[in-house]
C-alpha cells in the first residue's frame, strides 16, 4: 500500500482508466459461461479475502472511519463516479448515484453482464466479513447503496432480489 493512502495501490493518475471496465465485464462473462455461476462467486469471494487482505486488517483496525476514507479515495479515483460516502454510528453508506463502471460500459455500447452489480455484493460480504464486519446491497444498475456495518447494526440478511440485474 501507498503510504497515506486508504488504497491497495499506487497510481500517478487522478482518475482510472475507464476501459478496465471493459475488461471485468469480459471477465465475468467469461467466468461465468465457462465455469458458471458458483465458480464466478468463489472466484469474487477469494478475492475479497486474498487481494484485499491488507485493506481488510485497516477496516479491522481503523473500523467505520477506515471504510469511509476507503470508499471516498476508491470513488474519487473512478472516472464520473457520483456518489456520498456517510459514516454513522454502526455503519456507513455508500450512495453510488452514477456508478462509473455501468456509465462507461452503456457509453461504450457494450452488452453488461446482468450479473455485473452482484459482483460489488459478492466482493464486498467477503471484505466486510474478513473485518468482522456484515455488508448489504441495495439496488444496481447505475446505482445503488453499499452498507457496512458493525455487528451492533444488525442488519437483515441480504435480500438477493435487492440487487438489479444490469441492463444496457
Amino acid at each position: 500500500m501507498t503510504p497515506g493512502s486508504a488504497l491497495p495501490y499506487q497510481d500517478t493518475k487522478p482518475h482510472g482508466a475507464p476501459d478496465f471496465y471493459y475488461a471485468i465485464n469480459a471477465t465475468f462473462r467469461f467466468i461465468l459461461r465457462r465455469l458458471g455461476r458458483e465458480a464466478w462467486v468463489r472466484y469474487l469471494e477469494e478475492m475479497g479475502r486474498g487481494y484485499y487482505c491488507v485493506v481488510n486488517d485497516r477496516w479491522r483496525a481503523g473500523g467505520l472511519a477506515e471504510i469511509a476514507r476507503y470508499w471516498r479515495e476508491f470513488y474519487a479515483a473512478e472516472p464520473d463516479a457520483e456518489v456520498e460516502v456517510c459514516e454513522l454510528p454502526d455503519h456507513v453508506d455508500v450512495q453510488v448515484r452514477v456508478c462509473p463502471a455501468i456509465k462507461h460500459l452503456r457509453a461504450g455500447g457494450r452488452e453488461i453482464v446482468r450479473e455485473y452489480c452482484q459482483h460489488c455484493y459478492h466482493l464486498g460480504a467477503a471484505r466486510a466479513e474478513a473485518a468482522g464486519l456484515t455488508m448489504r446491497l441495495e439496488g444496481g444498475n447505475g446505482a445503488c447503496r453499499h452498507t457496512f456495518a458493525t455487528p451492533a447494526a444488525a442488519l437483515p440478511p441480504q435480500d438477493p432480489a435487492a440487487i438489479k440485474e444490469a441492463t444496457a
